[in-house]
């Protein structure tokens, strides 16, 4: 029995899987299997995960592809990775090696974008502090590009909810974190593509996680369609950039995720938090609030600048058609 089962989820992921198992390849641990849950690709998604030695199964929507691919899992714990990710080549090593350490059955990790604008770095960091700080409450949140789950525990929780539209991996983790708590792990990461944020747009991305958030918290998980969310449809248009405030608020963002690193290296192998600890949490979740406040500014400054201007997008042909604008 292999150690971790890899399960991602496809659907016309030809130009990015091979990055990812690539990537698997290049892995200082080797103790895993890989397998691809495709929901009928037409494009040559299927032909590159066998290239790769992948086990491939039916898959369908998220939910249902993770568990499919989970119910044919092996190994001890369960890395449910997005097609789009590209781990570090000591990822494998790292997060087995902490979860053992830290005797964690449940866990995720920080979620860099592969891109150099400081608009996504900075959505990003706002991002991994949200889910660093959420670890230890009632609702902690896991992003479906990266949740590792002890197989038991999974199969304990009967997987993901199906029956969800949106949020099925941070009610996965908000309903398995009963039995086990949640925690981000400090010695790895991922990297993550931004073509869903070129695709959408940043704020319109941002304004339909925030909508998400608020729904979960006032109405329960999402079983309707309250916006469309497409999987597997990613025609990559970059819409135009936003101002270079962002780089204010993302290098604090950064001092704040290393301050915070820092505070919760200490007492990691209690499920519990000590007092300084908690107040060390307090402390950072005021800074946070500091930190929205100020993004909120930018956002609205944007906003209003965006209203003013009249001018299209600079497109650059030699660059596959996408903006070439930077932050």
């Amino acid at each position: 029995m292999k150690k971790i089962s890899i399960v991602i989820p496809t659907l016309n992921e030809a130009k990015y899987l091979p990055s990812l198992m690539g990537s698997l390849q290049l892995q200082t641990c080797n103790d895993f299997e890989v397998i691809v849950a495709d929901a009928g690709s037409k494009d040559a998604t299927q032909e590159i995960a066998a290239q790769y030695g992948a086990c491939i199964v039916r898959g369908g929507k998220p939910a249902e592809g993770r568990n499919k691919g989970a119910a044919v899992a092996t190994g001890e714990f369960i890395f449910f990775l997005d097609a789009d990710v590209v781990p570090p080549d000591d990822f494998c090593e790292c997060a087995l090696d902490e979860m053992y350490r830290r005797q964690l059955k449940l866990a995720t990790c920080e979620v860099f974008p592969l891109s150099s604008r400081i608009i996504d770095k900075t959505l990003h960091s706002l991002s991994n502090l949200s889910i660093k700080l959420m670890q230890y409450s009632a609702n902690p949140h896991a992003p479906g590009s990266c949740i590792m789950i002890h197989r038991p525990l999974f199969e304990r929780v009967g997987g993901f909810d199906e029956s969800l539209y949106l949020a099925e991996d941070h009610e996965l983790a908000k309903r398995a974190s009963r039995y086990s708590p949640l925690r981000v792990l400090n010695s790895t990461y991922i990297l993550v593509s931004a073509r869903r944020l070129r695709k959408e747009g940043r704020f319109s991305l941002a304004g339909k996680y925030l909508q998400v958030e608020l729904h979960r918290i006032f109405n329960g998980e999402i079983r309707d369609k309250i916006f469309e969310y497409e999987f597997g449809a990613y025609d990559e248009i970059e819409p135009s950039a936003a101002g270079n405030g962002f780089r204010r608020l993302y290098e604090y963002l950064q001092r704040v995720n290393r301050n915070l690193n820092t505070a919760l290296t200490n007492g990691q192998n209690d499920d519990t938090v000590p007092l300084p600890e908690k107040q060390t949490v307090t402390a950072f979740r005021e800074k946070m609030d500091k930190a929205k406040e100020e993004f909120r500014r930018l956002i609205e400054r944007y906003a209003k600048k965006a209203s003013e201007s009249k001018e299209m997008p600079h497109i650059n042909q030699e660059n596959g058609g996408e903006t070439v604008r930077q932050l």
